[in-house]
């Protein structure tokens, strides 16, 4: 039921690819189901859309449910509460990278809310949607517009569900109104819950905006229950007026402060090995403005099979190679492609003429049609879709306040001007994304204003493989995390960054009375939630490689990779850093 998908997500584009970038408008096949079972509904597997979670095991299950209404689903969880099941929820498309839907052992049942995909009521005049767990984002967007409604603010890939997003706190970028978390334009959710013999086992808990258990249940983790249904506050449909503009990132430490409160839409592509930063001018205007925008971002679109594995081919290569210029020259080509494409924004659905792209709302905040097409077919695909040689990523995504993002943002400056290369490796992935986000009521919701920086990069298929400029990737990460207290967000982020991160929620506590109170017997619940909520010893482990894929911050050099030259070693800049650095023999 839980989320992941950068939102605005990878997009590996080399050389090869920017070929393909204006021709290829066909269908993709969607992606697999999450659920594999050997007979019917029985004796499953679990995974998420990109094939592997963080530490690469797999997650099984007894069976598979596929409830279709409320009752059905308090029918399930009756069943397994009374006998005494563990229980997860998996969605349609399974965009979470951390393992949140696997349940402990392999007798488990595993819930999916594929069917639980109804628009239930919209209420115009009151500005409110009532919609299942299981609707997409993008069907969310769409049945609002019907009614002149918009959510106002969202991710922006719309291959989610209602409960995934919710359940991880995913966010779209501004600091205005209540700010760009979806969860806080919740008034109401009906969430299924284990119960008592006296109760029949299961329950459907009520919960209005005066309850404080809602605060709870907006960012869940999947361990307080199910979500059947959800009913949004939302907004008049507007329109939008967007215009990118790249500047040098010399001052971006200061412009970052400040350019969120600015315009209420933006954000920032920063591109730190050529010291560049995308500008996202982003605001509301008149209904009566003309134009009729589209956003349908590139890397978002399906993309040639055979173009993608020559993508992949290529970026391996030159890993093996430690090619640093050649990935440096793709990085630059992806840029000047994106820019030309304008990320992937028309005036008019067809074509980019210039800025400013001016339309409606629901045709400018989140895209994804590589999700489109029902032909049984491999011919193209979402590039992440592990049943092609396509991309394969580690992606590391986290909130800095923004009482201290010039601070990070120097520190990251100042690892690049030592290592001018080091990250061109991201962006043949987009470049980090900075979106805005602002400080929640949710116990689990973000803490402060902020600026959450996702980064993406290459993973190999080997776990034991070191990467090119490991050390400096990993620097940032613990630089984030360690030096200015950093949320990683609950639904992306290799295993490290979850270690101890619930000492930095101030209601925590309060979180978990409600999680004792609605599953008491931990139903819902799985050693890895157990772990990242501090209810067990924490997530790494200590091996031999832990640290290439992030399992631990290593402490030693057989944590790293010695027999390949990288050792455990202090940060460039950060000396409490521990990073896997690549030593010379010389």
């Amino acid at each position: 039921m839980l989320y992941s998908k950068r939102t605005k997500s990878p997009g590996l584009l080399l050389q090869s690819k920017c070929l393909f970038l204006f021709v290829i408008m066909v269908s993709c096949t969607p992606p697999e189901e999450p659920v594999k079972c050997s007979s019917k509904d029985s004796n499953c597997t679990i995974s998420n859309s990109y094939g592997s979670f963080p530490d690469r095991k797999i997650c099984r299950a007894g069976n598979v449910a596929y409830p279709t209404t409320e009752n059905e689903l308090v029918s399930i969880v009756s069943a397994a509460a009374e006998a005494k099941r563990k229980m997860k929820v998996v969605t349609r498309f399974s965009h979470s990278i951390p393992k949140l839907v696997c349940p402990d052992g392999e007798d488990g049942l595993l819930i999916s809310t594929k069917y639980l995909n109804h628009t239930l009521k919209i209420d115009a005049a009151a500005m409110t949607m009532t919609v299942e767990s299981g609707v997409t984002l993008r069907q969310l967007i769409n049945d609002a517009a019907k009614a002149g409604l918009a959510l106002p603010y969202a991710p922006y890939w719309w291959g989610l569900t209602i409960g995934g997003l919710l359940g991880t706190g995913a966010h779209g970028s501004s600091l205005w109104g209540k700010g760009s978390s979806v969860h806080d334009y919740v008034v109401e959710m009906r969430i299924v819950s284990p119960a008592g013999a006296k109760e029949g086992y299961a329950k459907v808990r009520v919960l209005h905006e005066r309850d404080k258990d809602l605060e709870a249940a907006k960012v869940s983790l999947g361990v307080l229950g199910v979500i059947s249904q959800v009913t949004f506050k939302l907004q008049p449909l507007f329109k939008r007026s967007i215009s990118y503009v790249t500047q040098d990132d010399a001052d971006l430490g200061d412009e970052a402060i400040t350019f969120g409160k600015q315009h209420e839409f933006a954000d920032i592509i920063w591109y730190p090995s050529q010291r560049k930063a995308v500008y996202r001018i982003d605001d509301r205007v008149s209904s009566n403005a003309s134009g009729n925008g589209l956003y349908d971002f590139t890397p978002f679109r399906s993309t040639l099979s055979l173009a993608l594995a020559f993508i992949r081919t290529t970026e391996e290569t030159q890993e093996s190679l430690r090619d640093a210029d050649g990935k440096c020259l793709g990085a630059k080509l992806v840029v000047s492609t994106l820019q030309t494409a304008a990320y992937g924004l028309t005036n008019n659905g067809i074509i980019f003429t210039g800025y400013p792209v001016i339309g409606f709302h629901n045709r400018l905040q989140s895209s994804g049609t590589c999700l489109d097409s029902p032909e049984d077919s491999l011919i193209t695909a979402c590039p992440w879709d592990p049943r092609i040689k396509g991309e394969f990523f580690h992606q590391t995504a986290f909130s800095v306040g923004l009482s201290v993002v010039k601070s990070f943002i120097q520190d990251v400056q100042k690892l690049v001007a030592l290592e001018p290369k080091a990250l061109c490796g991201l962006e043949l992935y987009s470049g980090i994304l900075m979106r805005y986000v602002k400080a929640s009521s949710a116990y689990l919701g973000k803490q402060e204003d902020a600026i959450d920086f996702d980064i993406t990069y290459y993973r190999s298929k080997d776990p034991m493989a070191p990467r090119l400029y490991q050390d400096i990737i990993e620097e940032i990460e613990q630089i984030a995390l360690f030096k200015y207290g950093a949320l990683p967000h609950w639904g992306k982020n290799r295993n490290l960054a979850f270690d101890g991160v619930i000492e930095r929620y101030k209601n925590a506590g309060k979180f978990l009375k409600v999680k004792n109170m609605y599953d008491p017997s931990g139903l819902f619940s799985s050693e890895w939630t157990d772990q990242i909520l501090g209810l067990r010893n924490g997530v790494t482990t200590l091996k031999e490689g832990c640290a290439l894929e992030g399992s631990c911050i290593c402490s030693h050099d057989i944590h790293c990779a010695p027999s390949k030259g990288y050792l455990c070693r202090p940060g460039k800049t950060f000396q409490n850093a521990k990073v896997c650095a690549r030593v010379s023999s010389s």
